[in-house]
């Protein structure tokens, strides 16, 4: 009984060496992995910001003088043509005085004119005839100042545009200092928003961004930059970019918010499926088929975009990277290249001896 025990013991042994050695000649044979070729893909950073919309030419509007205001020619929001007249003051003063102006002007003139006619006479010396050239020079600077500060009674648009509420009645009393109203031409827009130091570089004269007003937010419309201000805050480390936009049928108004969206594209990067990569003790890394083997490579993720992750590593355009099977593999080790299995899509009834594929 004993010899019995023995001896089945001693068949035990053997077959466990025998499955043991079986086991080690199946690791060792290739594993079967799916990999496909890498794909290089442009690095985007995606930037969103609130600018705020001014108009292209914008004044406010003060008078060059003080005075009594006789009449407002204008309602809020008139369009008005350069030159046009807004505001009138009283001007009964200026007015005599340009008159007087003229009356000096005049006499000046017919003095001179005298002293022409006896010149040659000699009854006049030359420095009389001097003395009334001069009175008559200053005679029309005179008049020349006077019609300026009559025509300062009357307040015109300085360009084209639209005009805006007025606090100012016929009887007020305005001086220098008393706002009329805001003129602005808003056949286009700038919209001024705030850009992170990053992308300092990137926006330039020209690029495109897209931009849409808070009012209607699903109406979205091209920009192009105009400039870029001279210096970055030192405490947000921001700067500020000024693009432009077409107010076509005055839809817009300066002062209003708007959302700014653009993209800043960077080098190129490996891009490959997220399952691809392995995490470990010292990060992210992928694996790569060199020789017919699994090759371990570093990656650092720079970012991610609908399910792929763009990374940074030592990886060539050459390279095919396993995304299926990376977790039974270890750096060096054979693999075996295998066409991934195509599931049949839902719904479909395949025929009696019909494959997936249509065969």
């Amino acid at each position: 009984m004993a010899f019995l025990f023995r001896a089945l013991g001693l068949i035990g042994a053997i077959l466990l060496v025998g499955c043991s050695s079986g086991s080690e000649e199946r690791s060792d044979d290739p594993i079967p992995v799916v990999a496909e070729a890498l794909r290089f893909l442009p690095e985007k950073t995606e930037v969103e910001a609130i600018g705020t919309a001014r108009a292209v030419t914008s004044a406010q509007i003060f008078p060059e003088s003080a005075g009594r205001v006789t009449r407002v020619l204008f309602s809020a929001g008139d369009y008005v043509r350069r030159g046009e007249p807004l505001v009138e003051l009283d001007s009964r003063q200026e007015r005599l005085t340009v008159e007087a102006a003229r009356v000096q002007v005049l006499e000046a003139e017919q003095l001179l004119g005298r002293y022409r006619r006896i010149e040659d006479t000699g009854a006049i010396s030359e420095s009389q005839i001097e003395a009334g050239e001069t009175a008559l020079a200053s005679a029309r600077v005179a008049l020349r100042q006077a019609q300026e500060a009559l025509a300062d009674r009357t307040i015109r648009a300085p360009f084209s545009g639209h005009i805006g509420l007025t606090q100012v009645d016929p009887g007020d009393r305005v001086d220098d200092a008393s706002p009329i109203a805001q003129l602005d031409q808003r056949s286009s827009l700038f919209i001024d928003f705030p850009a992170p130091e990053e992308v300092f570089a990137a926006l330039r004269p020209g690029q495109s961004v897209e931009v849409a007003a808070f009012s209607e937010p699903d109406s979205r419309i091209d920009a192009s930059i105009v400039t870029t201000d001279s210096s970055i805050s030192s405490d947000s480390r921001n700067f500020v970019a000024r693009a432009r936009i077409a107010n076509s049928g005055d839809r817009f108004r300066p002062g209003m918010s708007f959302r700014v969206n653009f993209t800043r594209t960077n080098v190129n990067r490996a891009a490959v499926p997220e399952q691809a990569i392995v995490w470990g003790g010292e990060g992210s890394y992928l694996f790569v088929v060199r020789e017919d083997k699994a090759r371990r490579v570093p990656v650092t993720i720079t970012s991610r975009r609908e399910g792929l992750a763009l990374v940074d590593g030592r990886l060539s355009p050459q390279d095919r990277v396993i995304v299926e099977g990376v977790q039974k593999i270890r750096d060096g080790q054979d693999i075996r290249l295998v066409q991934p299995v195509r599931v049949p899509e839902a719904n479909v009834e395949l025929r009696p001896g019909e494959t997936a594929d249509g065969r």
